[in-house]
């Protein structure tokens, strides 16, 4: 690692104890930072995370207090907190710096990073990048917003190293000097409606993944996404742009995008591609039943997700849906789900919002929980027919992450596959 003097013996608090936030602090710790942590949570997995740090760290579970903020040499966020959550406004009361995890796993990393953000894609274009640069012979790192945090990993990675990582607009919020030497933005469309006071905040969150590149680096950019295009206008980086030409999917056609700066050959991308069998949650085929072919899409947490699900679905579709409002104005797609879909079962926090969207063109029910939700989505279908989960919503009303929620979905369709033998 790089630039570890520079937290030695500082006094560091890290909010939020997730998967990010255990990662920093148990990184930081080691390279001799007076860490602790505050979080407001008192979950399973957050006592259980807690239960595993260095006992020398110090914490707080259930509750923010400005004790664990005051006298700090610097507060470090995870993804997830909020820009106005009480640390964070104590933190800038007392003129302490805030960084995000990823800035601060960014200093302490040697290795070349490529950073991929976007609204939709991100996992799956993150993948593809990571398989084709491992399939030339290079050693690279899969991290960030896929799964791993970038701070669990930076003290493995060595000079020469590749580092792929997928960044969320939260994350770019947070960031100082970070600085990608390859970017890309794969697209934009309304997200995170709930936590942004406009689109134009959500794109001014996720533009700052290239606000300190210069001309030595690389932003990729979709050519048809008009408002992705234009920030070209705004940077000072090598731009480079990736189309759907010969009917390429477009997280391939970045992908390839980045292999052609790195000098990695067409061929290689291709083999890489054919291998390719998709993600878990992210159009994953669950099985099939009487006819009926089940779908996990939990990944899909926006319209269009969804969207872009069922423009890949070639059989008539029992759509189930629902969740966390996120701020999306669902009647958007209604005449485009009117199109794709026979019917809908809502579940979730979101349910009577989607319903008064939907209901005037397309039949609704409603499901108290996701194994009701799938007991009815069977019974309302017909053998040929395709049963898709796509929530079009957040996971948190009812699930730990989406992770989570996909799961009890495939768990749910196997025990109904069990009794229906």
């Amino acid at each position: 690692m790089v630039n570890q003097k520079s937290f030695k013996n500082k006094n560091i608090t890290i909010v939020g104890l997730g998967r990010s936030g255990f990662a920093c602090a148990t990184l930081l710790h080691s390279i001799g930072a007076l860490v602790s942590i505050t979080e407001k949570d008192r979950s399973p997995q957050v006592v259980g995370y807690a239960q595993r740090l260095p006992t020398s760290i110090k914490y707080e579970l259930g509750n923010h207090t400005s004790q664990f903020i005051w006298g700090r040499d610097l507060i470090v966020v995870s993804p997830g907190v909020d820009s106005n959550s009480k640390p964070l406004i104590w933190a800038r009361e007392f003129g302490i710096p805030v960084i995000g995890e990823l800035e601060c796993a960014w200093r302490l990393c040697p290795g070349r990073v490529i950073a991929i953000t976007g609204t939709n894609g991100k996992t799956t274009t993150t993948t593809l990048i990571g398989r084709m640069i491992e399939a030339s012979g290079q050693r690279v790192f899969v991290l960030g917003n896929i799964g791993t945090p970038f701070s669990a990993q930076v003290y493995q990675i060595r000079r020469g190293d590749f580092v792929v990582l997928e960044v969320s607009s939260f994350q770019l919020e947070t960031i100082e000097k970070f600085k990608p030497n390859i970017a890309v933005i794969l697209n934009f469309t309304p997200d995170h409606l709930d936590r942004y006071s406009d689109l134009s905040a959500y794109l001014s969150a996720k533009s700052r993944i290239f606000m300190n590149q210069d001309k030595g680096d690389f932003l990729v950019l979709n050519r048809e996404d008009p408002i992705v295009s234009d920030l070209a206008n705004s940077s000072e980086a090598k731009v480079v742009y990736f189309d759907s030409k010969l009917h390429v999917n477009l997280n391939f056609a970045a992908a390839k995008a980045v292999a052609s700066i790195l000098g990695i050959g067409s061929d290689l991308c291709e083999r890489v591609f054919l291998a390719f069998k998709g993600l878990p949650h992210r159009l994953e085929r669950v099985g099939e039943l009487e006819s009926r072919e089940f779908i996990n899409d939990s990944k899909a947490t926006n319209p269009q997700a969804t969207v872009f699900a069922l423009q890949n679905i070639n059989k008539p579709v029992i759509l189930i849906a629902g969740g966390r409002d996120k701020g999306f104005d669902f009647s958007k797609i209604r005449d485009f789900l009117s199109q794709k879909i026979k019917s809908i079962i809502l579940i979730g926090e979101t349910k009577e919002k989607m319903r008064r969207a939907f209901e005037e063109k397309i039949p609704t029910k409603e499901a108290p929980d996701l194994l009701k939700a799938v007991e009815t989505a069977f019974s309302e279908s017909k053998r040929g027919d395709c049963i898709l989960f796509s929530p079009m919503c957040s996971s948190f009303d009812m699930f730990r992450d989406y992770e989570h929620r996909g799961d009890i979905f495939k768990s749910s369709v196997i025990d109904l596959m069990r009794r229906m033998e």
